[in-house]
């Protein structure tokens, strides 16, 4: 087994982990389970109902799914067709889905009966697909009542394919694996990998907890598969944060447990409590607060002792939510992780059991994280920056990158740069360098407001503003001003509707940790702060909510 060579084929992987442990529990949603060997033949079947539809090598399917086992079904089937999934936001409407649908050539499509009325809204694309198949919901929602020409129950489909592996030539490294991005700063791009670098850098490469390497054959895969590692990640599968996740430990032998509607805080602790959850991860502050709030105002109502991980992907967790982890759980590992759909994983900030906020070196706002010899922070000539200069540059990765976008040569020349014979990927995070090698996250260059003739990352100002009891949820936002340029304006969500913190308020708050002119200028509070599915910012709204609110205060 030592010398047994790896495939980094992501089928040949899921297929020689399956085959070790096939009654396992791999995936528990809501009142479905699937054994490993489950998983397995359904994902066969799938693909042979696929391939009858003529869906092949190179194929896209796309997949307008909520948290399913169908999701996890689906994706396997394709790889094993060596055909390519394509991850969909459930919470499109028709428009955004055709743009999902047309960019990636989808040959197929997957969705729940719940977005039907989407799906019926794109039947000119729809309808001329191989196979476009129903799968029923596992919460409460309610089905759509439009009519999807074509359309065949998931389970249907299922029950007349044949069993048996579903063979295909030619799988290899080389086959591509597809991410859309989540259309945050613009329209949603497809990122294109090729299985063995997506394997490496966002997989873990065999190492989930990026402890001891990536792997080089099937006796490393064998020696770190794990006994039991039960996991739970708060992210729909359409997003990098739950994919990446839920195949790298499905590759090391663990059980991934979903949430299958929407995000409910006291839900999520009834499976660490049921499951008996080890690893647990967030999507920031948006997900990370009411959690730790449900389980401040019930002490004792979880069991949640079998927890001895908790990280966090995505979107930024603020110091003082940082700070009330590692107080409610001193004896779990707390991590976060920097990375993005064009990079992978980037770097961490990990604090041990008793280290305090030691391991997550942090300023006011600004995160901090340790990152691999292949990330860097680029200036405006795309040369490293000088630890410890102060300057800020673009964050940028080498090595096992991504092909480009899907499609998109443009967008590919513009983000992925080769300087002296090196491919580097620019993502739009903008960052400082400390003397020791530490990178400080400030926030994303297309967000950066220009102020008064400074620059304010939004991030830095929420994970500060986060910090006060009287908000709940926030994002920070520029507003065209004629004496500023643009002025620092706060979205707040308070804690408690009837006493919503005031603008000095929470500029008091935030001077000891930000400079004057990061202090924000004007506060609009909403009922709610609006994000996406994975809980990352969504801007456009803030900027759009807080720039009406404003034109119709009064002057």
């Amino acid at each position: 087994m030592a010398d047994a060579p790896l495939s980094t084929n992501l089928a040949d992987i899921w297929e020689w982990a399956a085959a070790r442990v096939p009654d396992r529990t791999a995936l528990v949603v809501g009142p479905e389970r699937r054994t490993y060997g489950e998983l397995d033949a359904r994902a066969d079947r799938l693909a042979h109902h696929l391939r009858a539809a003529g869906i092949g090598p190179g194929d896209r399917v796309a997949l307008d799914l909520k948290n399913a086992p169908e999701y996890h079904e689906a994706m396997i089937a394709a790889f094993k067709l060596r055909a390519i999934p394509v991850n969909v936001n459930f919470r499109y409407v028709a428009g955004e889905l055709r743009h999902v649908l047309e960019t990636s050539r989808a040959s197929a499509l997957l969705y729940h009966r719940s977005v039907a009325d989407a799906v019926g809204g794109v039947a000119d694309l729809v309808g001329g697909m191989g196979t476009v198949l129903a799968v029923d919901d596992l919460d409460d929602a309610e089905p759509g009542t439009a009519e999807v020409p074509g359309a065949r129950p998931y389970a249907e489909a299922l029950a007349d394919a044949p069993d048996g592996r579903a063979e295909t030539e030619g799988r290899s490294g080389d086959d591509h694996y597809l991410m859309f991005t989540g259309g945050t700063t613009g329209l949603p791009k497809g990122v294109l990998w090729r299985h063995e670098d997506a394997f490496y850098a966002c997989l873990g490469g065999g190492d989930p907890m990026r402890i001891h390497g990536p792997v080089q054959d099937l006796g490393e895969m064998a020696d770190r598969f794990v006994e039991r590692i039960v996991y739970l990640p708060i992210a729909p599968m359409m997003h990098a944060a739950a994919q990446w996740t839920t195949f790298m430990w499905l590759f090391a032998g663990g059980t991934n447990v979903l949430v299958p509607g929407s995000f409910d805080a006291e839900a999520a602790w009834d499976l660490v409590d049921r499951e008996g959850v080890n690893i647990l991860t967030v999507v920031g502050d948006a997900v990370a607060k009411p959690l730790l709030d449900a389980r401040d105002a019930h002490p004792d109502r979880w069991d949640t002792s079998s927890l001895y991980a908790i990280g966090n992907g995505a979107a930024p967790l603020s110091p003082s939510l940082r700070t009330r982890l590692v107080e409610a759980f001193p004896g779990c590992v707390i991590t976060d992780g920097m990375g993005s759909s064009e990079s992978g994983v980037q770097g961490a900030a990990r604090t041990q059991p008793g280290e305090g906020q030691g391991g997550a070196a942090s300023a006011g706002g600004v995160a901090a994280f340790s990152v691999g010899e292949t990330t860097a922070v680029l200036d405006e000539d795309l040369r490293p920056v000088e630890p410890g200069s102060g300057q800020v540059g673009r964050l940028a990765t080498s090595g096992r990158i991504p092909l480009g976008y899907d499609g998109d040569p443009e967008k590919t020349a513009a983000t992925f740069v080769t300087v002296d014979d090196v491919r580097w990927v620019l993502s739009g995070d903008m960052c400082t360098v400390d003397a020791d090698g530490t990178v400080r996250l400030l926030g994303r260059g297309s967000q950066c407001i220009n102020t008064g003739g400074e620059k304010v990352y939004p991030e830095e100002v929420e994970g500060v503003l986060h910090g006060h009891p009287g908000v709940a949820d926030v994002l920070v936002v520029g507003i065209d001003d004629e004496r500023w340029g643009s002025a620092v304006t706060a979205v707040v969500a308070p804690s408690d509707p009837t006493d919503p913190p005031t603008l000095d308020a929470l500029r008091d708050h935030a001077r000891a940790d930000l400079a004057g002119y990061k202090l924000p200028k004007h506060l609009v509070v909403v009922e709610r702060v609006q994000r996406t599915p994975a809980g990352k910012a969504d801007y456009r709204w803030a900027s759009e909510t807080a720039r009406s609110t404003l034109a119709d205060a009064p002057a």
